[in-house]
This record gives structure tokens, C-alpha cells and sequence, in this order.
């Protein structure tokens, strides 16, 4: 092989060995954009969920809505990491089955709407207050310690969709 080959095969190496790298470097920085979007917008908002309904309790529900829009926004946030994740390519079928069966079981509680606020029943009161000690069950609440890991996240949300009842009682 000539010497010019040999720096042609040379360099060509080494620009492969850079554009896997980047290839790398953005598939690395996918999946920690997906792991952010259900982290702040999931996990936390269900630790300040189970905050809220403990203080709804302790005031004796004299301001539901602050659950009711919590929900909402824990709603919106499943909502984004899934279709964030297909967009991606980040989200597995069965980590999106869980956000989907946890989605629809959340759902079922009242939440706010666009320029509607949610009403809250006795009834639902204690739903939320069953739903509070679920959340807890499941590691989502204050002065629980919480992973910041996505495949932690998913065993948490898994847990919690197993627990929580359809129909919710009525």
C-alpha cells in the first residue's frame, strides 16, 4: 500500500471513530431529554400531589382545586414523556404501556379543565386521600426518598398503576 493510502485509510478511520462518537453523544443526550421530561414533569409533580392531598386533609378540604390541578398537570406531564419518547425513539412498548395504563387510571379522579375548575366531592375526597396513601405505597410522596433514574421511575409508576382501582369508588 503507497503511503497516501495508507493516510487515506488512516484518516478515514478516524473520521468514522468521530462520527460514532457523536452519533453516541446525541442517542446519550435523547434518552437523558426523555429521562428529564418524565422526571420533572412526572415524578415530582407526584410527590407534590401526595404533599397537597395530605394538606387538603389537614385543612379540611378548603381549597380542592390545588389537587385537582396538580392532576391535571401529572396528566399533561405522562401525556408529553410518552409522546416525547415516540418521538424520540427513546420509550419501549411496555415502559409505554405503564404511562398509558397509569394515565387512564389517574384520569379517572377529577381534574381541572380549560377555564373549568374541577368539582370535588366528599366522595372524591376520599378518594384522593385513598390515592395519597397509594402514591405512598408506591414512592411517590414527601420525605420519601426518590431514584432519579427512568428505569426507577417506571417500577414506581408500574406500582402505582397495580394499585390504584377501575373503576375508583363512586
Amino acid at each position: 500500500m503507497s503511503k497516501k493510502r495508507k493516510l487515506i485509510f488512516r484518516f478515514s478511520i478516524a473520521l468514522n471513530l468521530v462520527l460514532l462518537a457523536v452519533v453516541a453523544w446525541n442517542y446519550m443526550k435523547m434518552n437523558f431529554v426523555m429521562d428529564q421530561v418524565v422526571l420533572t414533569e412526572v415524578q415530582i409533580n407526584l410527590v407534590e400531589l401526595e404533599g397537597l392531598i395530605k394538606y387538603q386533609m389537614e385543612d379540611n378540604w378548603s381549597n380542592p382545586n390545588v389537587v385537582t390541578a396538580e392532576l391535571r398537570d401529572i396528566l399533561d406531564g405522562i401525556w408529553l414523556g410518552i409522546t416525547t419518547g415516540e418521538q424520540l425513539g427513546t420509550i419501549s412498548d411496555s415502559d409505554k404501556v405503564i404511562l398509558t395504563k397509569l394515565y387512564h387510571r389517574l384520569n379517572q379522579y377529577p381534574t381541572d379543565e380549560l377555564y373549568r375548575l374541577a368539582t370535588v366531592t366528599e366522595i372524591d375526597q376520599k378518594n384522593f386521600e385513598e390515592l395519597r396513601e397509594i402514591l405512598r405505597d408506591a414512592g411517590f410522596g414527601l420525605n420519601l426518598q426518590v431514584g432519579a433514574e427512568f428505569e426507577y421511575f417506571i417500577e414506581q409508576a408500574e406500582k402505582l398503576e397495580k394499585n390504584i382501582e377501575v373503576p375508583i369508588n363512586n
